[in-house]
Order: structure tokens, then C-alpha cells, then sequence
């Protein structure tokens, strides 16, 4: 789910707070107490100054990354307005539509799964409201039409499902043959630990119980379980904050990082 909820005094809002996106999507993933527990900020989900306000500062600094990967996969011209334009884009734990919104207006086809039905509920309202055209499921992975996307993002969930080596391999499946995935995460790292859980539950960033470091992954471990899944990894970059901007890309891998990966 999006996660809504601030990270870290540095504060990643899991798209829900920092994508506090939807938790596990597929059958054998989805975690209930997860689900409930961003599907209680729905209604907040939208206010820039609510519990997803790290959020909402940190969506442009993910949407810039996703908008370099696609530039480069597809090889498109950065001066392209509509660069996904006549393609279909997959967000998995997608909250409210942080994200689905702003990949509908690049020109894609946007479908949002998250496991939460209020976030899906405030999702439709939100996109209905701004005249965009995205489909919306409530529930797993698997209880969509049988499809592919060219563009399947998971920001800030995969720490929050059941089984992660389940959860690649459900995403793997959705991806085109020529597709890209983008998926965001916290590291599993003393930094994180003490920032985007102790730190952040303790000054109310985050509230609390958003955050399990335990199910945090590290770098090598994500990896792994993409490549198990039979794709390649093209891309790594940090997400750290930025005194002047909020949150920058690049630099230290210690509290956040991107990855981007296509079919091996």
C-alpha cells in the first residue's frame, strides 16, 4: 500500500508513507494486519499535510527516478511528455494512487492492486475527481485479468508482505517480455533502525507498528530474489534525505534505495 506514513526523520512514508503500498499481493503474500493497518489512513491518504505528507515530498523524487529508467529501457526522449504513452503500467500496493496518478498522466494504461479496500475506495474517488482513466482492484495479485504490463512498480511493500521470494515471483509474471520493474525499499541497516523506526514512531513521523525492521532487505538480498525470479537487475541508486531538497537520489544506500530490473 502506499505506505501512509512517515520514514525516518528522514522519514520514507511507505506509500503509504513512502509508498505505503499495499502489502502482499498475492494470495500467499498478503499480510491482513498490514492491510488494516494503512487501510485505516485512507482517508488521509491525499492531504500533503496529513500522515502521508513525507510521502507526498518524497513521490517527485521517485517519479524522477522511474521517468530516468524508462527514458533508458524504452529509450524515449527525455522531452517526451507522454513517454509511456500506448503502454500499460501496473502499480502493486498502490494506496490511494500516489503513483498510478502521476504514471497515467506519462501516457500509460494504469492498473493499481492494493490490499486494502479503503485505499482502493479513496483511489477511484481521487482519480475520478482528477478525470483519469485507472483501473483499480482490491485484494491479491492474482485476482486480476490475466495480463502483462510493460511497467510494473512495488514502492515500499515488499518489506511489508508474507513472502518476499512469492511476492518477485508474482510481480515477474506480470512483466511484459520487453518490461521494466521498479521497486523501492528500506535497507536493513543500523541507520535505518534508528531512523525510519525508533526515531520516526517515537516523534510520531510514522505511526506506529509501520514498521518491522526485521523484514527490511538489504541490496544483495533483493537481488537475489530477482534473479530468482529470471530477471536481470539494471539499476541500484540510494534515497537519502537532502537538507535543501527533502530527499535526493543517489549517495548512500543506507536508509532507502531504488532498484530496476528487466526479464534476464
Amino acid at each position: 500500500m502506499e505506505a501512509a506514513a512517515t520514514r525516518g526523520a528522514a522519514i520514507f512514508l511507505r506509500e503509504a508513507p513512502l509508498g505505503a503500498t499495499s502489502f502482499a499481493m498475492t494470495a500467499a503474500t498478503i499480510n491482513p494486519r498490514e492491510a488494516a493497518h494503512f487501510g485505516a489512513l485512507a482517508a488521509d491518504w491525499w492531504n500533503p499535510k496529513g500522515s502521508s505528507a513525507m510521502l507526498h515530498r518524497l513521490n517527485p523524487v521517485r517519479l524522477a527516478y522511474i521517468r530516468d529508467q524508462i527514458d533508458a529501457h524504452w529509450h524515449v526522449d527525455a522531452r517526451e511528455r507522454h513517454p509511456l504513452q500506448g503502454r500499460r503500467a501496473l502499480d502493486v500496493g498502490c494506496g490511494a494512487g500516489l503513483l498510478a496518478e502521476p504514471l497515467a498522466r506519462l501516457g500509460a494504461a494504469v492498473t493499481g492492486v492494493d490490499a486494502a479496500p479503503e485505499n482502493i475506495a479513496a483511489a477511484r474517488e481521487h482519480a475520478a475527481g482528477q478525470g483519469l482513466a485507472i483501473t483499480y482492484f482490491a485484494g491479491e495479485l492474482t485476482s486480476l485479468p490475466p495480463q502483462t504490463f510493460d511497467l510494473v512498480t512495488a514502492m515500499e511493500v515488499i518489506e511489508h508482505v508474507a513472502d518476499p521470494a512469492a511476492f518477485v515471483a508474482g510481480l515477474a509474471a506480470r512483466l511484459a517480455g520487453d518490461g521494466l520493474m521498479i521497486l523501492s525499499t528500506p535497507n536493513r541497516t543500523a541507520a535505518s533502525k534508528l531512523l525510519l523506526v525508533e526515531a520516526a514512531e517515537r516523534i510520531g513521523a510514522v505511526p506506529r507498528g509501520t514498521h518491522d525492521w526485521d523484514a527490511f532487505l538489504k541490496p544483495e538480498e533483493l537481488t537475489a530474489l530477482l534473479e530468482g525470479a529470471g530477471l536481470k537487475v539494471v539499476d541500484r541508486t540510494g534515497l537519502s534525505p537532502s537538507p535543501a531538497r527533502g530527499f535526493k537520489l543517489g549517495g548512500s544506500e543506507a536508509l532507502n534505495y531504488l532498484i530496476a530490473a528487466r526479464h534476464a
